[in-house]
């Protein structure tokens, strides 16, 4: 199929997805608005003359006729918002694209599909939840989709691919490059077993507004967002926020109250804009998914919230282990006996830890 008045619409300025729709209602079809006068256009609600002498003056042609060149040269799928390929869960948004660029072969319809979003400073405990996460969602048919940024974004592609789920990364800018340039590897990857999907075309300017509304599709085309790690601030919140308004589930993980990139998702629970959910039996039960009879990995429990920021990387050395020597805590550690030995002691007091014989330790 040719997409020539479909990728046209989207060249011209002024016009995005409300006014691309306010015009499709009043003129029926792509090509019957393009052939529109100028005069009978600025009488449609919702489109200005500006932009009516913008689509007549027939100004977008070389950059459609570009655009379809790149396309049609690296094998791109051009989804329309019509189109039975198109998200569905995506096209019910009322700002969703009107046309996508897509290269893999993820099913973008898949039943199940699941963001995961978060900082792009991660944490051991932010690395350890996304890597149990989707070790346990391997049984459930899902598809992961994230936006291939740094820290948990491209954990939850990597985690995805090493487990063989499908993984489809929304970018901010188009199919010509990667960003950043260090996920290249990953990205070519995905296109063998998910995808990458953008709705801005080639040569697009990376602009810093881009990156919020490629979160609106991230959010849109999934079930449920998952927050593992975020600060009070950042695309993260911007996505859950988003989800929250498409009548999407959103999910996040407690962390410890004093922890910087937990703080956003405890807001997140307390202010009731995502449920509290601990492993995929929690995701399960909130979806109303059936569960897998076996679930893989370890279930991480509630960090304490009084842990500072030595006695949270003691605790996840130690857990999900069933007792560790001192010899081993002071190798992984790296810290002056007195330091260990007076943190060792705290935790115990506080009850956090417990001391068995011969000098081994446990949760």
């Amino acid at each position: 199929m040719n997409f020539y008045h479909q990728i046209a619409l989207t060249k011209i300025k002024g016009v995005g997805p409300k006014t691309a729709r306010a015009l499709l209602t009043h003129c029926g079809s792509v090509q019957e608005i393009l052939e529109t006068n100028a005069s009978t256009l600025a009488k449609i609600p919702g489109v200005n003359s500006r932009t009516a002498n913008e689509i007549a003056s027939k100004n977008y042609q070389e950059a459609t006729e570009k655009e379809m060149a790149f396309v049609e040269k690296h094998q791109i799928k051009v989804l329309w918002i019509d189109n039975s390929d198109y998200p569905q869960k995506l096209r019910n948004c009322e700002d969703a694209p009107l046309v996508l660029y897509y290269k893999g072969n993820a099913d973008l319809n898949k039943e199940r599909m699941v963001s995961i979003v978060g900082t792009r400073n991660a944490t051991s405990y932010g690395r350890k939840l996304c890597d149990t996460l989707i070790e346990q969602m391997q049984p459930l048919d899902t598809t992961i989709v994230s936006g291939l940024a740094y820290g948990i974004d491209i954990m939850a592609h990597k985690n995805a691919l090493l487990h063989r789920i499908p993984t489809v990364g929304v970018l901010g800018h188009g199919l010509d490059r990667i960003y950043p340039a260090t996920h290249r590897e990953i990205a070519s990857k995905m296109l063998q077993q998910g995808g990458l999907l953008t709705e801005f075309p080639s040569d697009s300017n990376l602009d810093r507004q881009n990156f919020p509304m490629r979160n609106r599709i991230i959010a849109g085309m999934s079930d449920v967002t998952i927050v593992i790690e975020a600060a009070t601030k950042g695309g993260a919140l911007i996505t859950a926020e988003i989800a929250n308004s498409y009548n999407r589930d959103v999910c996040a993980f407690p962390g410890a109250i004093d922890q910087l990139y937990s703080a956003g998702c405890n807001y997140l629970i307390k202010t009731n804009r995502a449920h509290l959910i601990r492993d995929a039996k929690d995701l399960c039960y909130l979806m109303n998914w059936e569960a897998p009879e076996k679930q893989t990995g370890i279930q991480l429990p509630l960090l304490p919230p009084e842990l500072n920021k030595d006695q949270l990387h003691l605790y996840l050395f130690l857990q999900g282990k069933q007792q560790v020597g001192i010899d081993d805590i002071t190798r992984y550690c790296n810290w002056p006996q007195s330091k260990l030995a007076m943190i060792l002691l705290e935790m115990e007091m506080n009850g956090h830890i417990t001391s068995l014989p011969g000098k081994m330790y446990k949760i």
